[in-house]
């Protein structure tokens, strides 16, 4: 058997890796176009400010410890320029020598990856002071570029995860940084109301944010964008996005699928049954939007390769699709998705509902405790588990695990609410986020209460809603709604006779629970006009904070609380 694998990182790599595994017999070569056949292209923005201490760290494996620990014969720099599958072979260009050369294969696997996206309609894109961080070399080449004497405004223009990664690493060593976002928001598995408290964690680092303007050109000195405005910048990232590098596919006759991406079948099999694909470039099954999708991230690569081997070697797999997970660090708050958001749910058509609890990540009198935000779809009304969303300074990731997995498993708010998990004081609350969330979903799910978002507080704080604030007298003088009634929850009972029968009721706390013990409390003295406020006071400050900020408008809180 002799193998041959186009592209190396988590893709080819792990394939290569993996059938050497199954098949010690087996000639197995790598041809990769860059210098480096492994490196951690997720950990690259960690270069630029040195948490990542120098470029050879980033080099996962070398060709030469390919071969001696594998015998897989790695060869960099080499191109490859086209696919006879007729004959079975591939044009090799050494892009050292200019050499080209013909490799006959048995198997042949595509990993070629995802370029980024550098659209050639904006003026200037490709000037020197315009950087992509896709490999080892684009890092290098950035940094030595960020050394130069007078290089200290930089633009960041994306808000994907790579683009906000460069901007917080170029921002703790010293540099200037705006980032540009041309959608309304950063962060597109995020929510809107969820990544305000990311966007706060921007500004408050000292990153300009600037999101719902384009880029139209690049200068020497600056970025223009499509509002007209003018931003300084010495240097210029692009982090735009990527797209699927399926050309040499595309030329071979293989099969693209609706998305562009190359079709591959349920063991990764292109259209030509001697050709693999996996990575960013392949067409995926996503199982809760039940279609195609494609999922540029590292796991879901690796996975794949794992899959392609094993079929090859005739293991069988159970391909059950991707759901979509991710995690990212914003300065000092972590933030981590799965599944679907509200955006996707609509789009699909999927009927949902969703919690929104604001809770302490372990038990509050201990050092480091830290408010959790934690956002959990669901569909309506089955309460099938559709997606959820964690932000916070605590471990936001490890919630988020834990219900990518029951999503996985197809659980449902029932199956959520009874899952046992581990406790301790240090590490998380007796009823941890992830069960409180799954309580108030049901609670929502069998119509307990009514909630309404904290995105549409401010329309009840101008219309003049009576909103009900029942914190304690002492938090409510820190900050509060301007319009709202101070009646603490200590004291509700003894004046529930203030409290209006005739008009809509909207309760709020500091905390998500709180406000639902005061929700059912009135109810149970036959109050039928309460709503409780999702997210509560805190949640408010964070989803007006970025906004107020940068639009200059009228606060609707006398003071904002992030406490």
């Amino acid at each position: 058997m002799k193998i041959v694998v186009v592209g190396g990182v988590a893709g080819g790599a792990s394939f290569a890796a993996r059938a050497r595994r199954l098949d010690e017999n087996a000639e197995i070569i790598v041809f990769e176009r860059g210098p480096h056949i492994s490196f951690s292209n997720c950990a690259l923005p960690f270069y630029l400010s040195g948490m990542v201490a120098s470029e050879n760290a980033l080099i996962m494996m070398t060709p030469e410890r390919f071969y001696h620990q594998f015998r897989i014969t790695a060869r960099t720099e080499h191109e490859v320029l086209e696919i006879c599958r007729a004959e079975k072979r591939i044009r090799v260009k050494d892009l050292k020598t200019g050499e080209e050369l013909w490799e006959s294969y048995d198997t042949l696997m595509l990993s070629p990856g995802a370029a980024p996206l550098l659209p050639a309609s904006i003026p200037g894109i490709h000037s020197e002071n315009v950087f992509t961080v896709r490999n080892v070399v684009d890092i290098v080449r950035l940094k030595s570029y960020l050394s130069r004497d007078g290089i200290e405004k930089v633009a960041v223009v994306g808000g994907g995860f790579i683009g906000v990664e460069v901007a917080e690493n170029l921002r703790l060593i010293g540099k200037q940084v705006t980032l540009l976002e041309a959608a309304p928001q950063i962060l597109a598995p995020f929510d809107y109301d969820m990544v305000q408290t990311l966007h706060k964690e921007l500004l408050d680092n000292g990153v300009s944010l600037i999101v719902g303007d384009g880029i139209a050109s690049v200068n020497a000195a600056s970025v223009t964008l499509r509002s007209g405005r003018e931003i300084p910048a010495d240097a210029v990232v692009m982090a735009l996005g990527v797209r699927p590098e399926t050309r040499l596919a595309e030329e071979a006759g293989l099969e693209l699928g609706e998305t562009g991406g190359i079709l591959v079948d349920h063991n990764y099999l292109t259209s030509d049954k001697h050709i693999y694909a996996v990575g960013d470039a392949v067409e995926l099954y996503h199982r809760l939007k039940r279609k195609k999708a494609r999922l540029a991230l590292a796991g879901p690569a690796q996975r794949q390769a794992r899959a392609a081997a094993d079929h090859l070697y005739g293991i069988p797999h159970n391909n059950k699709g991707v759901i979509g997970s991710s995690c990212v660090r914003v300065f000092g708050m972590n933030a981590a998705a799965t599944g679907l958001n509200e955006r996707e749910a609509k789009e699909e058509g999927i009927p949902y509902g969703y919690a929104y609890v604001l809770t302490n990540d372990r038990v509050g009198i201990l050092p480091g405790a830290s408010v959790l935000c934690l956002k959990l779809l669901f569909e309506y009304p089955t309460g099938r588990l559709l997606g959820a969303q964690a932000i916070g300074r605590g471990e936001a990731d490890k919630r988020i695990n834990t219900i990518a997995a029951m999503i996985t498993m197809g659980a449902t708010l029932e199956d959520l609410k009874e899952l046992e998990l581990c406790y301790a004081p240090l590490y998380s609350t007796a009823k941890d986020a992830v069960n409180q969330a799954a309580l108030v979903g049901l609670n929502l799910l069998y119509g307990r209460y009514r909630q309404e978002p904290v995105s549409e507080v401010r329309n009840l704080v101008e219309s003049g809603a009576y909103i009900v604030d029942v914190r304690e007298a002492r938090e409510y003088e820190a900050g509060h709604l301007r319009n709202a009634v101070n009646i603490p929850l200590s004291q509700l009972r003894s004046r529930a006779g203030e409290i209006p029968k005739d008009r809509p009721v909207y309760l709020h706390c500091r905390s998500s629970q709180r406000s639902y013990f005061a929700t059912v409390a009135l109810q149970g003295m036959g109050f039928e006009n309460i709503i409780n406020i999702s997210g509560s006071f805190l949640g408010i400050c964070l989803f007006e904070y970025y906004n107020d900020i940068v639009q200059n408008r009228e606060k609707i809180v006398t003071a904002y609380n992030f406490r």
